[in-house]
């Protein structure tokens, strides 16, 4: 019976232990889970790229979906016009040509050219972890249960040219009545130091 009882005990408080991590640690544990894999939910061939922006940062919209390029940690990419007159990105010394502007009016804007391989997937983490302590004193609502979002660009050039970019954020679950739905809000809040554009690599 003393053996039951101290089995059951190591078992409660191990049960104890793995919620606590899940709560105060959950954040942590998603990202460390997200380095392994994440699950797909949507992916789109891209459509259209605008740029708003002064070149240095600004936001990239890419079909119907704004991605700011200010919330990187390090340098933020440029974007303008090429030599040969294209939409393109630099990044440390790399430059990435997304495509000619379909007018002289409109030289901010691009569509893949013919030939291309443009897709934007958006991917969310496999864990999600609850927040029973958050309080939202502005609103009187929190969140409950929170994840991860990426938004990845993957862009090839039939010259054989890549671009990968991915964007990280936070996406809030309100419960259904707050939010129609499945009840996940926004998936663009962000945390310091741990989202916005995370990645971006140019080659060759």
């Amino acid at each position: 019976m003393r053996k039951i009882l101290i089995t059951l005990g190591v078992l409660v408080a191990f049960v104890i232990g793995i919620v606590a991590s899940w709560i105060f640690a959950g954040r942590q544990i998603s990202l460390f889970l997200d380095r392994f894999g994440t699950i797909e939910m949507t992916s789109a061939r891209i459509n259209s790229i605008v740029y708003e922006g002064r070149g240095t940062g600004g936001i990239l919209h890419v079909n119907d979906l704004a991605l700011s390029l200010n919330d990187r940690n390090g340098p933020s990419p440029n974007i303008g016009t090429t030599k040969n007159g294209q939409l393109g990105l630099a990044d440390g010394g790399k430059v990435f040509a997304f495509g000619p502007p379909p007018s002289e009016a409109e030289n901010l804007s691009t569509v893949p050219p013919a030939g291309d391989d443009a897709f934007i997937e958006i991917r969310r983490s496999v864990l999600s972890w609850p927040t029973p302590f958050e309080v939202n004193f502005m609103t009187g609502h929190s969140p409950s249960w929170k994840r991860h979002l990426y938004y990845k660009l993957r862009w090839k050039k039939t010259s054989g040219a890549t671009l990968g970019m991915i964007w990280r954020y936070q996406q809030f679950f309100y419960g259904q009545r707050l939010i129609p739905g499945n009840g996940w809000g926004n998936g663009f809040m962000t945390h310091e130091g741990s989202t916005g554009l995370i990645q971006l690599d140019i080659h060759p």
